[in-house]
């Protein structure tokens, strides 16, 4: 039997309209009583992710969120950060630079939500929507982000992301990753940090194997992911990219497709 379960969250444990359905929020919680290890590994910062964890009734109980795309592993018993690695102001600074430069929105995130000094951009609308988060201006980012963080984005038109991508990897590829949960969200990490590198290492604090691990999700970020674990199991609504990482495929998120994949792998062995 799997006995650790890494769930994606947008397109995967919800649906397109961010909701967790009733049958997949039973399945979530019979594979948790049945004793295994749930992680909601997401792009998301732990602010968005806690109320999906609440939901999910995992708030107190034995199970991790990995946010920041792997930036961060924090304990849903008391929300006490387990692992962290961050990006250096300085490459943080860099990256805001050239965003504000070349007119791309870049963000960053305090207590509340999402901070940025283009909170028209419909991007940087997303990235609030995607985790129901607000969106404060701010007029100048660099001089509010004053200390090192899990993750920053820049966001905006693929093609001008991936033209961004390749001029920041010549200013700050020795210090960061720069990698895409969509290819109009750019995620800033500190140097090795992904879904997969914080998985491995969660693995190991819980005395578990790659073999043991079940992974769920449908974007490209997931992909690093299903080359560790022992079962892959891609969303319908992933692309043919995606998929073709994947050991086997399930229904789309609007079709209670984790669910399923729950059912049929864990609660019926």
């Amino acid at each position: 039997m799997y006995t650790t379960l890494a769930l994606d969250l947008d397109g995967t444990l919800t649906t397109s309209t961010k909701e967790i359905t009733v049958r997949t929020k039973e399945a979530v919680q019979r594979a948790h009583d049945k004793g295994v290890h749930i992680v909601l590994a997401s792009g998301r910062p732990v602010l968005g992710i806690v109320p999906v964890a609440r939901r999910l009734g995992l708030l107190g109980e034995d199970a991790t969120i990995l946010a920041y795309n792997g930036g961060q592993l924090v304990s849903t018993r008391n929300l006490e950060v387990i692992r962290e690695r961050t990006v250096d102001l300085n490459t943080i600074h860099t990256c805001f630079t050239y965003a504000k430069e070349h007119r791309l929105a870049a963000l960053s995130y305090d207590e509340q939500g999402v901070i940025t000094e283009m909170p028209d951009d419909p991007y940087v609308g997303l990235e609030a929507y995607n985790n129901a988060i607000p969106i404060r201006k701010v007029d100048d980012l660099i001089a509010e982000v004053r200390h090192p963080m899990p993750k920053v984005m820049i966001v905006g038109e693929p093609a001008r992301l991936l033209a961004a991508k390749e001029a920041l990897t010549g200013l700050v590829g020795d210090h960061a990753d720069l990698g895409f949960s969509d290819p109009f969200f750019m995620e800033i990490t500190a140097q090795g940090v992904q879904k997969a590198s914080s998985l491995v290492t969660l693995l190991s604090l819980l005395g578990h194997t790659e073999q043991d691990l079940m992974v769920i999700g449908d974007g490209l970020n997931d992909v690093p992911m299903f080359g560790i674990a022992g079962l892959a199991v891609a969303m319908d609504n992933a692309s043919d990219e995606v998929k073709a990482h994947a050991h086997t495929t399930t229904a789309s998120n609007n079709e209670d497709g984790a669910a399923k994949a729950i059912e049929c792998h864990i609660l019926s062995q």
